[in-house]
């Protein structure tokens, strides 16, 4: 009859429904309730007993929209990692988990500003150096500069001496005032040197050129002792007429700057002293 097959067809649709359920029940495992702690929010989650962490995870996405790769789970205090089985971790029905958002994502983010700061900061102090060398190399420059400019100061002024030495040596009698503005004319080249500001080979230099004009006053303070000599001819008694050469700072001509007055021979020397 046509009722009693269709009392036979909802018997059969009825096995088939059951059927499907036994096969969903035995592959996945029995449902679960898992209470989910997230932040100040709780969740109520289903999930087969058999399922992983990762793909707990999953769910918690859907409820919470936390990543999954942005969860941490844990249950009973310890962190559950993403391959581990609810069954295998003790979860069962009606457990309970936290989930907390996972730092890394964050501490990843504060390290490369970290870095860009470091490397920001690398470049800045690069820059700095490069510019604190060529600072130095601009002083060192004017440095040279300076000690140049004495040096043909003091080579002029040791032809000067020079010409003293002969006049002496050949038994000429010089005039005081030509030992002393000489000395002078050191003197203040011996100042120039002194207010340079040098460093390195700069000054060496410097100092080569301070012992040099140490000498040539040396040389003029024995030759001026030896002019002074009562055994010398006083009829060779004469002033050194040399044409000297114009200096760069004003000082030289035809005839020489006016001498200033000296105590003794061993101030002065005193004063070179302290250039050493």
């Amino acid at each position: 009859m046509p009722g009693g097959m269709l009392v036979r067809g909802d018997g059969d649709d009825s096995n088939l429904h059951h059927n499907h359920e036994a096969a969903a029940t035995s592959s996945a495992g029995p449902m679960i309730k898992i209470d989910v702690a997230y932040g100040s929010a709780q969740h109520q989650l289903f999930v087969p007993s058999h399922s992983t962490v990762g793909e707990l995870k999953k769910q918690i996405a859907e409820e919470t929209g936390l990543e999954p790769d942005k969860q941490r789970v844990l249950f009973r205090g310890k962190e559950k990692e993403d391959d581990v089985h609810l069954s295998s971790a003790g979860m069962k029905d009606k457990s309970k988990i936290l989930v907390l958002e996972n730092p890394t994502g964050k501490v990843k983010k504060v390290e490369e500003m970290a870095n860009v700061e470091e490397k920001v900061e690398e470049s800045r102090a690069r820059k700095e150096s490069k510019v604190e060398e060529i600072k130095e190399t601009e002083e060192m420059s004017k440095a040279f500069a300076a000690v140049g400019r004495v040096r043909k100061e003091v080579d002029k002024l040791s032809e000067r001496v020079a010409a003293i030495e002969v006049a002496v040596n050949s038994g000429t009698k010089i005039a005081a005032e030509e030992f002393d503005v000489s000395a002078e004319l050191l003197m203040r080249e011996l100042l120039k040197l002194d207010g340079i500001e040098a460093e390195g080979e700069a000054k060496l230099q410097r100092k080569a050129e301070v012992r040099r004009v140490q000498g040539f006053h040396e040389t003029l303070d024995k030759l001026k002792t030896r002019n002074s000599n009562p055994f010398h001819d006083s009829n060779k008694a004469a002033s050194v007429t040399t044409k000297w050469e114009t200096f760069d700072s004003g000082m030289g001509s035809s005839t020489a700057p006016p001498p200033q007055p000296m105590s003794s021979s061993t101030k002065v020397t005193e004063e070179w002293e302290k250039f050493d």
